[in-house]
């Protein structure tokens, strides 16, 4: 006998949007909160905390503890100070989400199925019947009228059966439109027939068989609001339809109109009728199709959100190869002047980003350091990006002339700039040599410059972001690096950064981190405030790029 399989309980996960996922409890200790260090992360409920709860399994059993929860834990109603146990049919609710344990009722001896041996064959004796899916749609072998059918008493469950095979397969929208029309038109000796889909608001053609429909408001109206499926057994004497010029062009005899419905949901409608004198539409018909559109309805949604997710697989792949790309325009190693430690990292909050920082080693043995932000994430932000570095790629020769230099980037950024966009850059010529700082801001977060003496100055001077004014006038200003004085460049991802009570990380705490750590290697300080921000926000996803820039005389 094969070994029984140990049945695994599992956990019925309900949000806000009305999804619902099945977790198998298939180990020993599940979190869950907004967090993304739990095992199961909702980032986006604004009700859990950050580590809301845990479900433990303890002496066979399992329990749920809240965590120290902001809004606390409810198990049947209950809030939960301590951890208790969850069993079978017991529900929790935690921020917006409701979870149900669900255990496997085993059979016999704990199992759900079981096989046994029979020593009777199955025999084609009067109490036992054996049929084969062709033999019930196909001529049944003997029967005295081997022309006919098993089902042709049953045209509709035939016509059921055809639009299930039909509609089975993997078919394109565009193609499956076109299936559904035809099953439609033929399982009801149709002359005509239209299939129509809600768009934006809008009905939109799918699919006909025929022209010159000419459809009344009323029927329509009826179908998609009220969610009836209509039958006019002759369009010439119903005075609904009679009155209105609208009704179907040509002489109608006979009409039918359903909904393309999944659950209480209208996603469309399919028309038929019957011109001149063909044949009148019978209830039976009009049921048929009423089951064969919403069999259709659902098709339709399944194959729409199979061509979404082959479409986001499809973008998220070409995002990952954009992140390589703009990976590879940022700097892989910073310039190693003597006297000067330089250090850089940037982490994106999405594939790519729009944070911006880069080097430049000039002739005569100065170094550029740049740290830029443009406007918005994703990849309109990346595309401005690399755009930004070709420009000041093409500008930056030279070290000199860096507020002029700066004005003509500014123009050629507005010139090709999107409205809705603006870029902030913050850029300085330093000298390893002499120590002296050239720099320009152009309305990006002050960086600081940490004193071996502990005084923090911030370096605001410069004039107003890029892309906004074509004529504005940018100035340059000097200052002096001594012997242990570090320069951090940043992002507002690393200012910005909040955590569980809202609160900024802030410059004043990230000048006195640097403070502490100014003896420290300028890779060292970057990690460190990585590191910082990381913990301040305590794992929580970031909600902006985050870019740091570390130069440190020695």
């Amino acid at each position: 006998m094969a070994p029984r399989p140990q049945l695994v309980p599992e956990i019925v996960i309900h949000n806000s949007d009305g999804k619902t996922v099945t977790v198998p409890l298939d180990r020993d200790r599940i979190t869950i909160g907004r967090s993304n260090a739990n095992e199961l992360c909702y980032p986006d409920d604004a009700g859990l905390s950050r580590q809301h709860l845990a479900l433990l399994l303890d002496g066979g059993h399992w329990h749920v503890e809240d965590l120290g929860s902001k809004n606390g834990t409810l198990v049947n109603g209950n809030r939960i100070e301590k951890r208790v146990p969850f069993r079978a049919g017991d529900r929790i609710s935690a921020g917006h989400l409701t979870i149900e344990f669900v255990s496997p009722e085993p059979g016999p001896d704990g199992q759900t199925v079981e096989f046994v041996d029979h020593a009777e064959s199955i025999s084609s004796s009067s109490m036992t019947v054996v049929a084969s899916l062709d033999g019930v749609l196909g001529p049944q072998a003997g029967d005295d009228f081997n022309k006919t059918y098993v089902m042709q008493g049953s045209p509709q469950t035939r016509a059921l059966i055809r639009a299930g095979r039909e509609l089975a397969g993997h078919r394109p929208l565009d193609e499956l439109f076109k299936v559904i029309m035809d099953l439609s038109v033929e399982a009801v000796n149709a002359g005509r027939g239209v299939l129509m889909t809600i768009e934006g608001g809008e009905l939109r053609l799918r699919a006909h068989r025929g022209d010159g429909f000419r459809i009344s408001h009323t029927v329509r109206d009826r179908v998609l609001n009220e969610k009836a499926s209509l039958l006019v057994r002759d369009a010439r004497i119903d005075q609904a339809l009679r009155d209105p010029i609208s009704i179907v062009e040509g002489q109608v005899r006979s009409l039918m109109a359903v909904p393309l419905q999944t659950n209480d949901r209208v996603i469309g409608l399919i028309y038929v009728d019957t011109p001149h004198l063909i044949r009148e539409f019978s209830r039976e018909d009009l049921n048929l199709l009423t089951v064969m559109a919403n069999v259709a309805a659902i098709r339709i949604e399944h194959a729409r959100l199979n061509e979404i997710e082959a479409a986001e697989r499809a973008l998220a792949k070409e995002l990952e190869q954009a992140a390589q790309i703009q990976k590879g325009l940022l700097p892989a190693n910073p310039p190693a002047p003597a006297g000067l430690d330089i250090a850089g990292k940037t982490t994106s909050c999405r594939t790519v980003g729009g944070d911006y920082f880069d080097y430049l080693a000039f002739p005569d043995g100065r170094v550029a350091m740049l740290v830029g932000d443009v406007a918005g994430k994703g990849m309109p932000a990346s595309l401005l990006m690399s755009s930004l570095q070709a420009r000041v790629q093409v500008l930056f020769e030279e070290g000199d002339d860096l507020a002029r230099k700066i004005g003509r980037l500014n123009k050629a950024i507005c010139a090709h700039c999107p409205d809705n966009r603006f870029i902030t850059l913050f850029m300085a010529v330093a000298n390893p040599q002499t120590g002296e700082l050239v720099y320009t801001n152009a309305g990006h977060n002050p960086p600081l410059l940490i004193c071996a003496s502990g005084e923090v100055k911030h370096l605001a001077e410069g004039g107003v972001i890029l892309g906004i004014m074509p004529a504005a006038v940018y100035k340059e200003t000097r200052v002096e690096m001594r012997a242990g004085d570090v320069l951090v460049m940043y992002s507002d991802g690393v200012t910005e950064a909040v955590n569980p009570d809202d609160e900024d990380f802030g410059e004043v705490r990230l000048g006195e981190l640097v403070a502490r750590l100014r003896g420290r290697k300028a890779t060292e300080i970057v990690q460190a405030i990585e590191s910082a921000v990381h913990d301040w926000t305590q794992g929580a996803p970031a909600a902006d790029d985050v870019t740091v820039v570390v130069a440190r005389r020695v």
